[in-house]
């Protein structure tokens, strides 16, 4: 349906350039954090998300509002719903679910998405109109109108495994499930052995949502024995869970805060690791960086060991040094990058030789 995709920093900018009167149509599948992206972009622009769930909807009225008689005019009038912004302030009205919504609901969005109006009622100036779609055959879906497609802008969106790793550091989600994703990205939207759109509905297959819901069991919980297994299993499904509480049980992986705190003691570790794992490595110092804030009781430390571990992958391990060197020029983690140019100046400039040299290579 859509002819570019674009991950989630990609999507800010999309929505910070793309004009309030011109309509935007997200496509994705379900659970990647569409409408919570969009909430947290808005509010902290300070305007109003007001997400209405269309395919829960029966009838036009719960969209535009229960017909009302004027006595003083003795002409019927619309109500206006709860939603409506009556104070003149604009908002953000996200459709969600609009390939859901009933044929007689599509036709009232028509006159929204062309003219911001609902029952002759005009959105204020400014408000914007976003719509999410669920895209794939597992999806009871209803056809969508050329002509009500042709209104909106269509953007497919995936967000990156790393992205969601940045906000769960920064969400305070459970390390292990961190850790977990951080080595299998394959397992945080879907069943990588699944044939694709087998999913009836009541499938239980992982996706970000579900990942969030099992950290909230398991936070502060130590043992995931027992009833844990299963519990887990209800949210992102049994093979999920399974190859989650096997990398729990077989945890070996150095984080990166052992690397910036501790890399004396973790690093005979490093010296059997090949570079994929050298690769998890490399980001969990960056994304440590990128949310945590170095205490400066700490510094001299991390400043010396984040020295020490470029100089033993420049030594030893020289295609992991290149990916950390990469990590450094590719702009992923702003505040990482910023803490090593003002902190490891010697450090940014071996880096940025470093990669230099391999291009010229």
């Amino acid at each position: 349906m859509a002819n570019i995709t674009v991950n989630t920093t990609e999507l800010m900018e999309l929505l910070e350039v793309t004009p309030a009167d011109q309509n935007l149509m997200l496509v994705g599948r379900h659970g990647i954090g569409k409408s919570e992206i969009l909430t947290h972009y808005y509010n902290a622009q300070g305007m109003r998300v007001v997400p209405l769930f269309l395919g829960q909807m029966s009838d036009p009225g719960d969209l535009i509002g229960i017909p009302n008689r004027n006595d003083a005019t003795g002409k019927t009038e619309f109500m206006p719903p709860y939603w409506f912004p009556l104070d003149g302030k604009p908002i953000v009205l996200f459709l969600d679910e609009l390939n859901r919504a009933r044929p007689e609901i599509l036709q009232t969005i028509m006159d929204l998405a062309l003219n911001r109006k609902l029952a002759g009622r005009s959105l204020p100036d400014g408000s914007r109109i976003i719509s999410a779609v669920n895209e794939g055959g597992q999806y009871q879906l209803t056809d969508l109108d050329p002509a009500l497609v042709s209104r909106f802008n269509i953007v497919n969106f995936r967000p990156t495994v790393q992205e969601w790793l940045l906000w769960a550091k920064k969400a305070g989600v459970d390390n292990r499930v961190i850790e977990f994703i951080q080595e299998n990205g394959i397992w945080l939207d879907k069943d990588p052995d699944a044939r694709e759109d087998a999913d009836t509905g009541l499938d239980k297959n992982p996706d970000r949502r579900g990942w969030k819901r099992v950290s909230d069991i398991i936070n502060g919980r130590p043992d995931l024995g027992g009833v844990m297994t299963k519990v887990i299993s209800s949210v992102v499904g049994a093979k999920a869970a399974s190859a989650f509480l096997s990398n729990v049980a077989a945890r070996k992986i150095v984080s990166g805060r052992d690397i910036l705190m501790n890399f004396p003691k973790v690093r005979s570790r490093l010296d059997e690791y090949e570079l994929h794992q050298l690769s998890v490595v490399n980001d969990g110092v960056y994304r440590f960086l990128e949310v945590e804030k170095v205490p400066e009781k700490n510094l001299e430390t991390v400043k010396k060991n984040v020295d020490e571990y470029f100089e033993y992958l420049s030594h030893d391990k020289k295609e992991a040094a290149a990916h950390f060197a990469s990590l450094y020029v590719a702009g992923t983690y702003p505040n990482a990058v910023g803490f090593l140019a003002r902190e490891c100046q010697l450090l940014t400039m071996s880096m940025v030789i470093y990669v230099k040299s391999i291009k010229a290579a």
